[in-house]
């Protein structure tokens, strides 16, 4: 591989930009629902019609619309469990920090519209009962479960940042979490929920050497006009203490906040949000491929999320392991069958050893079918509304599992095997 010299830019979003609200509203849904049928599973509850709760049966697709003075809530789900739509969305809303009139958006006040209904059961059949049970190709209980949808899905590492993430995303989600922070604990108390964050990182000979430009664009009170004032604050409060926790040069960075000069109007009365609409600052931040498919709302049936955390989870291991530098890996489904079409490695010429032996190890190692991803990866649990976000990967939280890198061992001890 030729080694090249390039800057690279990604962005993020606080938890209060208009299309976050909408992803962890959705993912707040989905976690009250596994809650409660699990709730209701250990009970032995039965609905009227005979059919017992049970978490296994869940299936949600939940999207949500917001604009100003506004939430509607729609999707496709199925549940014994009832959850009370409003007063989740209400009280998310009120998390993020929208809960006076005087934001623009009021968690109290605004109407919330529940448009939710049952999920074909078109689409049910295919994933509880797989096209691998139906023709009789099923080796094991694993192969019940058909994949929730077709399409690709992508993980990526690097091994450019101890979270194995390109640095350009994970400095930029990084100063997305400061920011909101030091608003919620008063540290800079003009700020509001609205803002975003971008980095833009040098690379030679494609490894990152420095910052070299920074934007910060924040919602702020009215009364606050100096944006020299907001500048000082940010980077005393948020770039300098996240630049000097990753240890990052940035002195000679260029940092524009509040380039347009005012940011008063924000969150939904600013612009309409919508569930899946940053599906990039989701993942890697353009450095990497994507499916397409969002993540939010969404149970672990739909390979979208399932086997998107699923491909990170091994090319995480197959960088931790020194296998390669880079790895981004491609999985591919079809609608009701159970195992994944094609598993690709891709390591842009930084493989330690031939691609084909990793791969060859990789389907070793890892069982990449729906209902195996479920179990390794323990997806049915209420653990989603808070990757809705500031990522879905590169953040230390045990209920994050696709970010363990614990099948180290066993890939390097196939790749031994495959070379003998």
């Amino acid at each position: 591989m030729v080694a090249r010299n390039y800057y690279f830019t990604s962005e993020s979003v606080t938890e209060g930009h208009p299309d976050k609200i909408c992803d962890q509203v959705s993912d707040a849904i989905l976690d009250a629902i596994l809650a409660k049928e699990a709730r209701l599973e250990r009970e032995g509850y039965i609905s009227p019609t005979g059919v017992a709760a049970c978490v296994d049966n869940v299936r949600c697709a939940c999207e949500t619309f917001v604009t100003t003075g506004t939430v509607i809530v729609s999707g496709e789900i199925r549940t014994q469990a009832y959850v009370d739509v409003q007063k989740i969305a209400r009280d998310t809303i009120r998390r993020i920090g929208y809960d006076r009139a005087k934001y623009g958006f009021d968690c109290e006040t605004c109407g919330v519209i529940n448009m939710i209904h049952e999920q074909s059961p078109d689409i049910a059949q295919g994933v509880d009962e797989s096209f691998d049970v139906q023709a009789g190709n099923a080796t094991d209980e694993l192969d019940q479960i058909g994949a929730g949808d077709q399409g690709m899905m992508f993980g990526y590492a690097s091994d450019e940042t101890t979270a194995l993430m390109p640095m350009p995303i994970f400095l930029a989600q990084r100063l997305a979490q400061r920011l909101s922070q030091v608003r919620k604990d008063a540290v800079v108390p003009y700020l509001r929920p609205d803002g975003k964050t971008q980095v833009t990182v040098r690379y030679e000979d494609d490894h990152p050497v420095e910052v070299t430009a920074i934007v910060i664009s924040t919602q702020h009170d009215p009364t606050i006009e100096d944006m020299e004032v907001i500048k000082a604050d940010m980077i005393k409060h948020v770039i300098a203490p996240v630049m000097a926790e990753e240890g990052v040069l940035w002195d000679h960075a260029d940092v524009y906040v509040n380039p347009t000069g005012r940011f008063v109007v924000g969150g939904p009365m600013g612009d309409t949000g919508l569930t899946g609409r940053k599906i990039v600052v989701d993942t890697y931040g353009g450095m990497g491929r994507h499916g397409g498919g969002a993540f939010s709302g969404k149970d672990c049936t739909k390979v979208d999320r399932s086997a998107a955390y699923a491909a990170r989870w091994v090319a995480k291991n197959v960088v931790a392991a020194g296998l390669a530098h880079r790895c981004e890996i491609e999985l591919a489904y079809a609608i009701g069958v159970s195992r994944p079409l094609s598993v690709m490695v891709d390591t842009f010429g930084t493989a330690k050893v031939p691609e084909q032996i990793i791969t060859k190890a990789v389907t070793e190692v890892f069982d990449l079918r729906p209902g195996a991803i479920i179990r390794d990866l323990d997806l049915r649990r209420p653990i989603f509304e808070k990757t809705a976000a500031y990522g879905h990967f590169g953040r230390n939280d045990p209920d994050f599992t696709w970010e363990a890198t614990n099948r180290v061992d066993e890939l390097r001890a196939a790749v031994e095997a495959l070379q003998d």
